[in-house]
């Protein structure tokens, strides 16, 4: 049974954590070089607002958003570590991630999903935006949206 806690990471060390799983799931496994996978929005000043799922003390998932347009979220960095994905989490990310938009007075989210993630994020209520798939880091993703 998943008892997972959202942690709003607010301190670095939360922080490092997030960037942990990151490193795994896309320098290590998707071998994403690290200078693209890290940016200026890697930092708990307010530039983004970044999430943590832990359970029973292990941190097991992380996102990201950002404010782009006005009234639009755009998610980003969404990563389940290895060991817990198909249990649920990746959708309780999101979720928290939509309602920081939510709060924030944002309509919208996009999101850029590697193509292998497409039907995970139309069952959350994305449809794709993109004409074409379209490479980022060398894998190829669609632009996909969804009101919230």
């Amino acid at each position: 049974m998943m008892t997972a806690k959202i942690i709003q990471v607010k301190t670095d060390e939360d922080l490092k954590r997030c960037l942990a799983i990151r490193k795994e799931v896309f320098v290590v496994e998707q071998l994403v070089p690290e200078d693209l996978e890290y940016d200026e929005y890697d930092t708990v000043d307010g530039k983004a607002y970044h999430v943590l799922l832990e359970d029973e003390g292990q941190a097991v998932a992380t996102g990201r958003l950002i404010i782009y347009h006005e009234h639009m979220a755009k998610m980003q960095r969404i990563a389940v570590a290895k060991s817990h994905r198909g249990l649920g989490y990746g959708s309780v990310l999101l979720v928290a991630l939509e309602q920081i938009a939510t709060d924030l007075g944002l309509s919208d989210s996009i999101l850029d999903a590697q193509c292998q993630a497409e039907q995970f994020y139309g069952k959350l209520g994305y449809e794709v935006i993109s004409e074409e798939p379209f490479y980022d880091a060398g894998i190829l993703h669609v632009r996909m949206k969804k009101p919230l």
